[in-house]
């Protein structure tokens, strides 16, 4: 497995720990992970059982309104 170096200020350092420690991963696979879900084309795992899953109230779109008249190019 290849190991990578990278530089942060502390103050994003002390962010990304506690990120990671909400997570409950260590700082490094805190890290991996994000960095696959960042360079992976796949969809993530579970991504298509969630269409149609949605049970609040039912979805309204607004009416959109009249169109406004604008004048040609010329």
């Amino acid at each position: 497995m290849a190991q990578l170096h990278c530089y942060v200020p502390d103050d994003v350092a002390a962010q990304f720990k506690q990120k990671a420690k909400q997570a409950r991963l260590s700082v490094s696979k805190y890290l991996a992970g994000l960095i696959k879900n960042e360079v992976t084309e796949e969809w993530p795992e579970g991504y298509f059982e969630l269409f149609g899953s949605w049970e609040g109230d039912p979805l309204k779109r607004p009416e959109a309104g009249a169109y406004e008249k604008r004048e040609g190019l010329e």
